[in-house]
């Protein structure tokens, strides 16, 4: 009857919990292209803005218009950046493989992907990849 002591360790997560993983991902790309769409947005209407203020105003303005644009674009490419590793999660959702560190092979903790639903490595194989 000893047999139950040692549970053997969960090595991928179940149908209902990659649903779950699946809905939080969804949520975090719908936010995510909302926020693409507006960066992008600002990106375009700076290109517009200031004609009608004072002429002496005018170079300080476009040194700040300049600033904000490139900003706003450095922004826009990580949402997309970000956009594709949630699209990538979602593909190994659909593998079965959501959640597996592909350093060690070894099951994500839940409140690690909850909070970085996109992350493939668990913190220590990220931690031992940044030490080399």
């Amino acid at each position: 009857m000893d047999s139950k002591s040692a549970s053997p360790e969960k090595t991928c997560y179940s149908a209902s919990e990659l649903q779950e993983f699946k809905e939080l991902i969804l949520k975090k790309r719908e936010e995510a292209v909302r926020n693409l769409q507006m960066l992008q947005a600002a990106v375009a209407g700076t290109e517009n803005d200031g004609h009608e203020t004072a002429p002496t105003l005018k170079p300080l303005e476009d040194g700040s218009s300049v600033l904000e644009k490139e900003q706003n674009q450095k922004l826009a490419v990580r949402q997309q950046k970000f956009i594709k590793d949630l699209d990538a999660a979602l593909v190994r959702i659909e593998n079965k493989t959501y959640g597996i560190c592909r350093v060690t092979g070894k099951l994500i903790p839940k409140e690690r992907l909850m909070i970085v639903p996109h992350a493939t490595m668990t913190v220590e194989a990220k931690e031992q990849q940044h030490k080399h």
